[in-house]
């Protein structure tokens, strides 16, 4: 790794560069996931509460300004903690929420766009998270059983009586989003990339043309990459770092709005994680890793 000044090594995420959401919301690109905060199956309270509020305050001392959650992360339990471990909230901090599922149960998610369940959502994080105003709510997915105009129109509701400040997507098209910027301007998107998982390549571009943040979910999966003398892994060694730490830094430079929120419920890791943003790959490494496919 690089030499780095005492703040950057402190708060490794200051390195990770910025970028601002909707053109107001300036944020370090190295955010924090927290779905794995919740129980297992993103059901019911943390084996480790205790635990789960310090990985929280590790992430803002770390240089994190980004946290990612949603009401069904437990359900409701993701939040809940954000708000205990964090408010009153340090200045420039931005959380933001999804709402568009239901949570039957552990490992089930069933879409629900109705107009009814996304305000009554909004409203139900806006307490938990212990906010005014939520600064990005992103539709958690769009619901083919109910109009796309019905639910847009919920969440240009809810920001025109001042309770979001913008709109995000989440799984979606290049098609989903020009049909939804129709109606609404759509700040992020929020879809599945990571190494061995680059379906969305063409939602990046068009996020990278637009101007719109693209924040990768699972962005740490890294499958027979990151084994013993795959691709990953060899250039890991040859930096002194982690697979998972390659795979976030590549993330990093591979657009200027790609918004990582690699999660976890430890410390230990969070830490680890965050210190990919000290990597700097130069091009002959990026070149490298782009050839390495699964």
């Amino acid at each position: 790794m690089n030499s780095t000044s005492g703040s950057e090594t402190d708060q490794p995420a200051l390195r990770s560069g910025t970028f601002a959401i909707g053109g107001d919301l300036p944020v370090h690109r190295l955010g924090f996931g927290a779905m794995q905060i919740t129980g297992a199956g993103v059901w019911g309270e943390p084996a480790d509460h205790a635990e789960s509020i310090a990985v929280l305050r590790r992430a803002v001392e770390l240089g994190i300004d980004l946290i990612d959650t949603a009401d069904s992360y437990g359900p409701e339990v993701s939040e809940r903690l954000i708000a205990e471990a964090l408010h009153p909230y340090p200045a420039g901090l931005v959380i933001a929420t999804k709402g568009g599922f239901q949570r039957p149960g552990p490992g089930a998610w069933v879409a629900d766009g109705c107009p009814e369940h996304l305000r009554s959502a909004c409203e139900g994080s806006l307490r938990r998270l212990r906010l005014e105003r939520i600064d990005l709510y992103q539709l958690h997915r769009i619901d083919s059983k109910v109009a796309l105009e019905d639910q847009i129109g919920a969440l240009l509701d809810l920001q025109r009586a001042g309770k979001i400040r913008h709109i995000g997507l989440s799984e979606v098209s290049v098609g989903e989003i020009e049909a939804v910027r129709r109606l609404a301007s759509v700040v992020s998107v929020q879809n599945r990339y990571n190494m061995v998982d680059r379906g969305s390549e063409e939602v990046l571009d068009y996020c990278a043309r637009e101007n719109i943040g693209f924040i990768p979910w699972f962005p740490l999966a890294t499958g027979d990459l990151a084994k013993p003398g795959g691709p990953l892994a060899h250039v890991a060694e040859r930096l002194g770092a982690a697979p998972a730490q390659v795979a976030t830094a590549w993330l990093l430079r591979k657009s200027p709005v790609m918004l990582p929120i690699p999660g976890t419920s430890k410390v230990k890791h969070l830490e680890e994680n965050t210190a990919a943003a000290l990597l700097e790959l130069d091009n002959s490494i990026m070149e490298e890793l782009e050839r390495a496919r699964p």
